[in-house]
């Protein structure tokens, strides 16, 4: 055996088999709890290992500073706001990921909801489920205004998309692309701008400490009352309790939210509304985006253990 390797996300698991075959030159170690691994269990299972693709998983400093033999660290998606980077990075611990894997299966759900939203299709559902038939009123996606916080491979995928519904595209970024945005029509605004002015804002923009309420009270404020936010990012980028707040008070039309501040939210308030639509992490659970990040995060943690040319290196 060339190695140990620990296996975290439970979606990985899906392709078990496959995943079993590409690395059977190593002993391989699954997470079949059906959650995440804790502090106290990562601790513990990281001792011996030399390579982990991990999901969501916290990898902290305490836990990084158990592994005595680990190469590399590969996330199984592009947020790595769940590792500790700067310390692994000190430790001479490699850090691969998944670029790309999985953003046009975001873009899709993002859509999804947009037009679930504004048709409100769950509402229509019940109603026939009800043996009852009466109508619903919605609106039209066409030739709306869509706001793009954040204009990375998943923001441009939707911007795409959004070009199909003859949408105004408006995008906000740190790091404007404006090659690609003459090439598809989107116009570049400041985030106040963005607000004020958008249907639909959907957030794609990595989570830090700095960007804890990205949208807070002020910028909901700041919000049409006929408009929707989107938000398959991370949960911390919105403040929830506010959020539920303008939902509650009509202040805002409607949200759909992927992620949530904490998960499972068991307990948020949000849970209660009617113009909210949750999903459960899903965004990037597809058979396509699942094959690409399994094949790409076993080539990038392979490339590191194995001495070769590093693929999908981001430190």
């Amino acid at each position: 055996m060339k190695g140990k390797i620990l296996i975290t996300p439970r979606s990985l698991q899906h392709k078990k088999s496959d995943i079993i075959e590409m690395l059977s030159d190593y002993e391989v170690l699954m997470n079949d709890t059906g959650r995440p691994f804790d502090e106290n269990e990562l601790k513990k299972l990281i001792q011996d290992v030399d390579g982990i693709i991990v999901g969501v998983d916290k990898i902290t400093r305490e836990i990084l500073a158990n592994a005595k033999k680990l190469k590399v660290i590969t996330k199984y998606g592009v947020g790595l706001d769940n590792i500790d980077i700067e310390y692994a990075k000190k430790l001479g611990i490699k850090i691969t990921y998944t670029p790309g894997a999985n953003k046009e299966s975001v873009a899709d759900l993002v859509f999804t909801m947009i037009l679930e939203l504004s048709r409100q299709l769950f509402k229509m559902d019940k109603i026939v489920r009800d043996n009852r038939w009466d109508k619903v009123i919605g609106r039209e996606v066409y030739g709306k205004v869509i706001g793009i916080i954040g204009t990375g491979n998943i923001g441009k995928s939707v911007a795409k998309r959004a070009t199909g519904f003859d949408m105004r595209i408006l995008g906000y970024d740190m790091f404007p692309d404006y090659e690609f945005a003459k090439e598809i029509g989107m116009e570049y605004v400041d985030l106040q701008t963005l607000l004020k002015n958008s249907d639909y804002i959907t957030l794609h923009i990595p989570f830090t400490e700095s960007m804890h309420h990205f949208i807070d009270r002020e910028e909901l404020e700041m919000i049409k009352t006929t408009a929707y936010i989107i938000n398959t990012s991370r949960g911390e980028l919105i403040n929830e309790e506010a959020l539920y707040e303008a939902l509650k008070q009509k202040r805002l039309a409607g949200a759909a939210l992927d992620v949530f501040e904490i998960e499972p939210p068991y307990n948020s308030k949000l849970i209660k509304l009617e113009n909210v639509i949750l999903s459960p992490h899903c965004g990037a659970s597809t058979e396509d985006a699942i094959n690409r990040m399994n094949m790409m995060a076993v080539e990038g943690l392979k490339s590191v253990l194995e001495g070769k040319e590093p693929k999908f290196v981001y430190a």
